[in-house]
């Protein structure tokens, strides 16, 4: 088994989002953005990350500027996620697959990717069809969340025909009753709930205000919203993604590569041993870093 670890201290070199936002081209593609811009202690341009409100017109500007957005509306109450480390995964998917296609990236519709919860925002499948031109099918539990992804899917012409939602019926299962009988993927690609209840989202999101400077008085309102399906499932993040692993196993010649990404550092160990008795030929994990956050992907191969 193989255990290749790469540190990467800043995006990845495709990111379009190296260098931060250019705030005044955002504010031309969603002139209500302007309301919320304001200047940081440097005297550059940004929003409070506080205000559900500015973020979600954020990511809307920086997803019609950069990814051929032209319509993507959701609930406050789902998922807004930070767009350059969303990117970073799918980027570091595509040099993941390079490697199995003579070092070159494979683009267009031959490539064939499985986003486990593609969430109301459908923002994997945005930055993969924009960046690459690769098709998607999205798995989801949340009839809430497909609705509101279709209706964005439906009003943008260049996804119609590259991304497909499902939905998962049983939350006790990840892959099974989402991959067809004869159906192949290139890769899986999964954004685990990372929570274990709603305590501990409610109280991670007052210590993140907090740490933004904000006082908190009574129930805290999360910046990153999110519905209870898409921030915490029973056991958190470590339980996800072992059930993700066993499951894995019954489809290994329907993938060629299982990921997922893994927030809590000390979930790392226990997976990679799990993976090593689940007798995979090779195991990645590739560390990201998108200013004060660190991820982590974890992929592995049969």
């Amino acid at each position: 088994m193989k255990d290749a670890k790469k540190v990467q201290k800043k995006l990845h070199e495709r990111n379009k989002h190296q260098h931060g936002y250019d705030f005044n081209q955002l504010k031309l593609v969603v002139p209500e953005l302007e309301a919320f811009i304001i200047k940081n202690p440097s005297g550059r341009d940004t929003i409070d990350f506080a205000l559900p409100e500015a973020v979600v017109l954020l990511n809307k500007a920086i997803l019609m500027q950069d990814y051929k957005i032209t319509f993507w509306e959701m609930p406050k109450t789902n998922l807004c996620p930070p767009i350059p480390g969303r990117a970073d995964y799918i980027h570091y998917i595509a040099d993941l697959m390079a490697e199995d296609n003579g070092g070159k990236v494979p683009t267009g519709g031959g490539v064939k990717v499985l986003d486990l919860g593609i969430g109301a925002n459908v923002i994997y499948p945005i930055i993969g069809v924009a960046e690459y031109g690769w098709e998607f099918v999205g798995s989801e539990v949340d009839v809430v969340s497909i609705q509101t992804a279709s209706h964005i899917v439906d009003n943008n012409p260049h996804l119609k025909n590259k991304v497909t939602i499902r939905q998962q019926k049983s939350k006790r299962n990840i892959l099974k009753n989402i991959i067809g009988e004869k159906e192949y993927f290139d890769v899986v690609i999964c954004n685990p709930p990372f929570f274990s209840s709603r305590e501990e989202v409610l109280a991670k999101t007052t210590q993140k205000l907090r740490n933004l400077g904000k006082e908190v008085i009574g129930k805290p309102v999360q910046n990153f919203s999110g519905q209870n399906n898409e921030l915490w499932c029973e056991g958190g993040e470590k339980a996800f993604i072992t059930n993700y692993i066993y499951e894995s196993k019954h489809f290994k010649r329907q993938a060629v590569w299982f990921t997922t990404l893994v927030s809590n550092k000390d979930n790392l160990k226990p997976l990679q041993a799990l993976l090593k008795r689940s007798e995979v030929a090779e195991v990645r994990v590739i560390h990201m870093e998108q200013g004060n956050k660190i991820s982590r992907m974890l992929a592995w191969k049969y």
